[in-house]
């Protein structure tokens, strides 16, 4: 199962980066628009807007890239920030719906349980076949 934690600890910090990517050109977009038509009220209306919504949207790709990296080093609070995102993704159909599906999936399965109560990562043990 830690092969399964850590693929979900990338595709969880990959959501978090497309996040800011979004945000970011939502940014652009919108303060653009106003730019383009040239009227100083659009652009005041336009950059209040863009800043608000890339805000938002920058606010909440944070939580996803914390407990990409939590998980990646196996921690116990990162385990429940995944699960309560995990949840919340469910209605973001379709990228949000398969990843909470598969986050639930495997941090509520009991063989994840133990990878995170001591916080270190997993040591793969190799049986020295020469001796």
């Amino acid at each position: 199962m830690d092969t399964h934690v850590k693929v979900l600890g990338w595709l969880w910090i990959v959501l978090g980066v497309l996040g800011f990517l979004g945000a970011f050109c939502a940014f652009v977009a919108i303060a653009g628009g106003g730019l383009i038509s040239g009227e100083q009220e659009a652009i005041i209306a336009t950059s209040i807007t863009a800043t608000v919504i890339g805000g938002f949207v920058f606010l909440l790709s944070i939580p996803d890239i914390i407990a990409g990296i939590g998980l990646l080093k196996y921690k116990s609070w990162a385990r429940i920030l995944a699960i309560i995102l995990a949840v919340l993704n469910l209605l973001a159909f379709p990228i949000g719906t398969a990843l909470g599906v598969y986050t639930l999936w495997a941090l509520l399965n009991k063989e994840t349980t133990p990878l995170f109560e001591s916080g270190l990562e997993p040591v793969e043990i190799v049986e020295d076949s020469s001796v």
